[in-house]
């Protein structure tokens, strides 16, 4: 007999044939094989969806704030023998096999949320269901799931005043407001819960307002309030408000001063008192008055209470950052209640103004030396000196120099900013170190604008030495020809033309060489000759040494003169010129320009290739022509034209220079002065 192993389960989708291998034997006998052919066939199986199926079960999560009664999850099952479809959920049955658990199972396979939905307080929750299945023809499969409630991500009803404690009067009337609650979270609704009766009070559901139902005569009543989540009801909290019908009858105690304004130094000490109030009452005495303090934390931690006695309690700092936040104002209120009714309370409101007062001296910057070139122009700024001061508003300070501000001190100081400017001449020859007293003086840091701290505080500015520049002359080397005059005479050259920066500074000129007999001699920039009777032409190569600046930045430079001194007997050579007799000038200067034209690399690289790729085919050209008898009479001809040309080049080159040294000879008459 062969039997199905229990637990096993067919699948013709997956498997539609086994071979069994049977083997069997007698006693005696020889043993017998033989196979045994098991075919599957499609039926109307029941089966469960994995993962519902598996052993571990399917896992859904869901957030504990979810509505009562929604659906979590369905139970689905496979496809009937794959070939009928899904089975109607009408015709099974679910069943549920533990019972352990808030949720409900519908007939239809649904998962259903607790009737008054999870609690949102607790952490995370966890439900197995297991369920089983059956159809009307009694297949059946089982599984599991597992639901894990997730804490609720939105905020919880709270109220931030659980404890209430109002006042009212007699007068009040019905529906008239009492008070007002207020409570955090989503979709907030309120409910009294006590007291049931009498029903003096009622609370409206939205708002949180409280009103009287009557007209109220001298009671206490305590007010139970629940705040809750209108979607989620289990969402709640609950606050107490303590209600006080107060006679007309009674009367508060009156103090003196009824408002306290004052103005307090920052030096003033701790424990030293601001007010003492004098508090009086028609029922009561003195000794049954309470006082206390209320107000913003930031400002009651400067004060305290003894007794009508107001004092301060901490340091009162104007330069801290804390008290600038608070606008150097404190506020408070002092409440004054009676011992034997502690309802019956008088409040007196406190203003502190705290008022500056001059404690610190400035404070002069490490290491205040500057530099400056000799050169810089008027106005330049120098440096600044930082100086710093604590109290408040910090840094606020004031800039001066001490000693004497004529014109002999070359500087300035902004009063402002702390800038140092240039405003004289400066000279490192003269002085190359100066030393400066420059005054901090606070400001705006007292009530008191006379009580003002100041410290002096000293500068040093260097001068950076700057060297004149060269003296330039145009041009440094010049070529003259000149007739001497008669002996005795004073015959003018040339004149120097040169330059220094600044421009206004003097220049002084000294022959230095070539003078030979003493010839030449300068009368300021203008060089003259003095003739004697020498018969002879003769050159002079003088060499000029021009000074520029003053003290020991003398700088110079030097310029040539070649002077040609021809004498009055020596004939003249003929020139195809006519010479004409013009009275003494300046010497004239002609500056030729050339244009130059440098090409850039890539233009030459291309040139060079172009030329030799010409070449190249010149050559070849040249080859077949030698080659070929019939072309003898044209190569003859082309050696004929080129021999013809070379001479042309020549006499270009040798017009060229005629150019050249005509226009040389241009210049040169251009440097000689006029004479004969």
């Amino acid at each position: 007999q062969v039997t199905l192993r229990a637990g096993a389960e067919l699948d013709a989708r997956q498997m539609s044939q086994y071979t069994l291998i049977l083997r069997a034997a007698c006693p005696g006998e020889d043993e017998v094989e033989e196979r045994l052919f098991v075919w599957v066939t499609p039926g109307n199986v029941l089966r469960c969806d994995s993962p519902f199926a598996s052993a571990e079960g399917d896992v859904v999560q869901v957030l504990a704030d979810v509505a009562p009664r929604t659906p979590l999850y369905a139970v689905l099952l496979q496809p009937l023998g794959g070939l009928t479809g899904f089975p109607s959920p009408s015709f099974l049955q679910f069943r549920l096999r533990n019972h352990n658990t808030p949720l409900t199972l519908t007939r239809r396979g649904l998962v259903l949320a607790p009737d008054n939905g999870f609690d949102p307080c607790k952490d995370t929750q966890t439900f197995r269901l297991e369920i089983d299945v059956m159809d009307r023809h009694g297949h059946n499969c089982s599984g599991a799931v597992k639901v894990e409630v997730l804490p609720s991500r939105r905020s919880h009803i709270t109220f931030p005043e659980p404890h209430r404690a109002v006042t009212v009067t007699e007068a009040i009337g019905p529906w008239e407001l009492v008070t007002q609650v207020q409570a955090r979270g989503d979709n907030v609704r309120y409910a009294l819960l006590a007291p049931v009766a009498p029903a003096l009070f009622t609370i409206d559901e939205v708002t949180g307002e409280i009103r009287s139902t009557r007209r109220l005569e001298g009671t206490r009543a305590q007010l139970l309030i629940q705040a809750y989540n209108a979607l989620h009801p289990k969402d709640h909290a609950t606050a107490t408000v303590n209600i006080t019908v107060q006679g007309t009858d009674s009367q508060a105690p009156r103090c003196v001063p009824a408002i306290f304004v004052s103005q307090v130094p920052e030096t003033e000490s701790p424990g030293s008192t601001l007010v003492t109030l004098r508090c009086t009452t028609s029922t009561s005495t003195d000794g049954c008055l309470h006082y206390a303090l209320e107000g913003p934390p930031s400002s009651l931690s400067h004060f305290c209470m003894e007794g009508p006695q107001l004092k301060v309690n901490t340091t009162l700092d104007y330069d801290s950052e804390a008290m600038a936040a608070l606008g150097f104002q404190l506020t408070a209120t002092i409440v004054v209640t009676m011992g034997e009714q502690p309802l019956q309370s008088t409040r007196v409101p406190v203003l502190v103004t705290v008022t500056p007062v001059n404690e610190f001296r400035p404070v002069c910057p490490n290491g205040a030396t500057f530099t400056v070139p000799e050169t810089a122009a008027f106005g330049s700024v120098v440096g600044r000196v930082a100086g710093t001061d604590s109290d408040y508003p910090l840094d606020s300070l004031e800039y001066s120099l001490e000693g004497d501000s004529g014109s002999a001190q070359p500087f300035s100081i902004d009063r402002r900013t702390g800038e140092i400017h240039v405003v004289g001449s400066l000279d490192s020859q003269q002085q190359n170190n100066y030393r400066l007293v420059v005054r901090l003086t606070d400001t705006h840091n007292d009530l008191d604008p006379r009580k003002r701290r100041s410290r002096p505080c000293d500068v040093s500015v260097r001068l950076q030495a700057v060297p004149d520049p060269l003296p330039v002359c145009i041009p440094e080397v010049q070529e003259l020809r000149i007739t001497a005059g008669s002996p005795g005479s004073r015959q003018p050259v040339t004149r120097l033309l040169c330059r220094s920066s600044p421009d206004s500074a003097a220049l002084s000129y000294t022959i230095v060489g070539g003078n030979e007999d003493g010839r030449f001699r300068l009368e300021g920039n203008t060089l003259v000759y003095l003739p004697n009777d020498r018969a002879e032409p003769h050159s002079f190569v003088l060499m000029v040494e021009v000074w520029g600046g003053s003290g020991a930045r003398r700088r110079s430079s030097l310029v040539a003169l070649v002077v040609h001194v021809t004498p009055r007997s020596t004939p003249v050579p003929p020139s195809t010129t006519t010479q004409h007799t013009t009275p003494q000038k300046e010497p004239l200067v002609v500056v030729q320009t050339e244009a130059v034209w440098h090409p850039p690399a890539w233009f030459v690289a291309v040139l060079t290739i172009s030329g030799a790729l010409l070449l190249v085919t010149l050559g070849c050209m040249a080859r077949s022509l030698l080659c070929s008898e019939k072309d003898l009479g044209f190569m003859s001809a082309f050696c004929s034209f080129h021999s013809n040309r070379a001479p042309g080049k020549l006499s270009l080159a040798k017009s060229s220079w005629d150019v050249v040294e005509h226009s040389r000879g241009k210049e040169e008459q251009g440097h000689m002065p006029a004479a004969q």
